[in-house]
């Protein structure tokens, strides 16, 4: 996610996945589209797009599972970048 902004302000890019289980997409599948295919489509697949050994991974924890409410990855509770805390209690 964010190699497009596409019409959003830079940083409000979490909405299109709102949006994109809104006009009828599963929460799961939005999810994949983001992380998986969007790293397959920027030819980094295998180094980035999961939570594997080896893979660039930066985690963004929300409050609740996105697959039960996808909105909730518009409320970012923390993001660890390498291994550490980059930014706690983000809100928007």
């Amino acid at each position: 996610m964010g190699s497009d902004v596409g019409p959003f302000p830079h940083g409000t890019q979490a909405r299109e996945l709102t949006l994109m289980a809104k006009y009828g997409m599963k929460p799961l599948a939005v999810l994949q589209a983001d992380l998986i295919n969007g790293a397959r489509l920027l030819g980094w697949d295998g180094e980035i797009g999961a939570l594997k050994p080896g893979y660039y991974a930066d985690i963004v924890a929300v409050p609740v599972s996105p697959l039960e409410d996808i909105s909730a990855v518009e409320r970012v509770s923390f993001v660890m970048k390498g291994g550490v805390v980059a930014r706690a209690a983000i809100t928007r």
